[in-house]
C-alpha cells in the first residue's frame, strides 16, 4: 500500500471522529432541551473536575475523596434521569466504531503506540480482501437459517444417518465454539467439504463477521487468487518486502475458499504447504487459525494433494461434510 492510500484511510478515521463529535453535540442539545436538569449536572461535573485537578496538585487527599464522592453521586443522578426519560445510559457518550482505539487507529501496548486491529484490518481489506470481507460483515450467525435444511434423514442419498438440518446444527455448534475460544490453541482449524450451495461460504462469513467484531484480523482469499498472488510476489523483482506472504502467515484468521479449483504445480503446492504448516506453528507469540472451504471430498483431497498436506488437515482440522439440497434458491 502506498502512502497516499494509507493517508486516505487515516482521513476516514479523522472524518468519522469529527462526525461523532458533531453527533454528540446534537444529542446533548436534544437532552438539554428536554431535561434541563442534566445540563445543570454536566456543568457541575465540569466544575468538580477542575476543582479535583487543583486538589491533586495541592495534595489535598481528603478534599479529593469528597469531590470524587460528589462526582459519582452526580453521575448516578444523571444516569437515572436519562433512564427515566427512556434514553440509553450511553446517550451522552461518544459512540466509537472501535472502542479499543476510540476511532484513532492506534492503541498503547506495552508502552508503545501500535496500530489497532481495526486499522490493520482496513489495510488488509484494501490490499487483499476486495469485497470478500465486506460481504461477510452482513452475514451473521443470527441470520443463519437452519430451517433451509431438510430435517429428513436419507442415508441412501447423503450417506448419513442424520438429516441435513441436524448435520448443520452440529457444525454450527462447533463453529460457535471456534469463535468463542479462538485464542485456545487446542481448538482446531476448520475444513468445510461439500458441493456448492450448501452454506460453506455463508458459515465462513458468519465466523469472519464474529471475529472482526472481536478485533481479530482476517484475510479472505480464494485458493486460485491467493496462490497466483504468492507466485507473482515471489517473481516480482521490485518487491523486497514479501508483504502478502507475511500477512498470510500472521493474520489472526485466514480463510481459503474454493480449495481444489486452482491450477496446481509443484511451486504452488510448496507455497500452499508452507502457509498451512507455518500457521499451525502459531508463530509471533499468538494463535493463528485457518478455515478451508472445498468442493472436494476427503478422498478427493488425498487424490489431489500430497499426503503431507492432507495429513495436516486430518491431524489439525475439524473436517465437516456439508450435504443436502442447494439452499441458495430457498431464501
Amino acid at each position: 500500500m502506498n502512502n497516499s492510500d494509507f493517508q486516505k484511510i487515516l482521513q476516514e478515521y479523522e472524518k468519522r471522529h469529527i462526525q461523532e463529535v458533531k453527533a454528540l453535540e446534537e444529542r446533548k442539545s436534544k437532552i438539554y432541551k428536554e431535561i434541563p436538569k442534566i445540563k445543570e449536572i454536566d456543568e457541575e461535573l465540569t466544575d468538580f473536575s477542575l476543582i479535583t485537578i487543583k486538589g491533586i496538585l495541592n495534595n489535598k487527599n481528603d478534599a479529593i475523596k469528597a469531590l470524587n464522592d460528589k462526582f459519582d453521586t452526580l453521575k448516578l443522578e444523571k444516569a437515572k434521569l436519562l433512564k427515566e426519560a427512556g434514553f440509553p445510559k450511553d446517550f451522552l457518550s461518544m459512540h466509537y466504531t472501535c472502542p479499543l482505539c476510540k476511532d484513532s487507529g492506534y492503541i498503547s501496548q506495552d508502552g508503545l503506540t501500535v496500530m489497532c486491529s481495526c486499522l490493520q484490518q482496513k489495510i488488509l481489506d484494501a490490499k487483499y480482501n476486495d469485497s470478500n470481507v465486506s460481504t461477510a460483515k452482513n452475514q451473521t450467525f443470527e441470520t443463519f437459517d437452519l430451517n433451509l435444511y431438510s430435517d429428513v434423514a436419507n442415508k441412501e442419498k447423503y450417506n448419513s444417518t442424520i438429516s441435513p438440518r441436524k448435520n448443520m446444527e452440529n457444525i454450527k455448534k462447533v463453529t460457535l465454539n471456534f469463535v468463542d475460544n479462538f485464542d485456545d490453541e487446542n481448538v482446531k482449524n476448520l475444513l468445510f467439504s461439500g458441493g456448492t450451495g450448501l452454506g460453506k461460504t455463508y458459515l465462513s462469513n458468519c465466523i469472519v463477521s464474529s471475529l472482526l467484531n472481536k478485533g481479530k484480523t482476517v484475510i479472505y482469499q480464494t485458493a486460485p487468487v491467493m496462490l497466483d498472488k504468492l507466485i507473482a510476489e515471489m517473481f516480482d523483482k521490485n518487491n523486497v518486502s514479501n508483504s502478502f506472504s507475511e500477512n498470510l502467515l500472521t493474520a489472526d484468521l485466514l480463510v481459503i475458499d474454493d480449495l481444489g479449483t486452482e491450477t496446481m504445480n509443484s511451486l504452488k503446492f510448496s507455497e500452499l504447504y508452507k502457509i498451512i504448516n507455518t500457521r499451525l506453528l502459531n508463530q509471533n507469540n499468538k494463535v493463528t487459525k485457518t478455515i478451508i472451504s472445498t468442493n472436494l471430498s476427503l478422498q478427493q483431497l488425498f487424490e489431489t494433494y500430497d499426503e503431507r498436506l492432507v495429513s495436516r488437515f486430518v491431524g489439525h482440522y475439524d473436517i465437516f461434510k456439508f450435504f443436502g439440497e442447494d439452499i441458495r434458491f430457498k431464501h
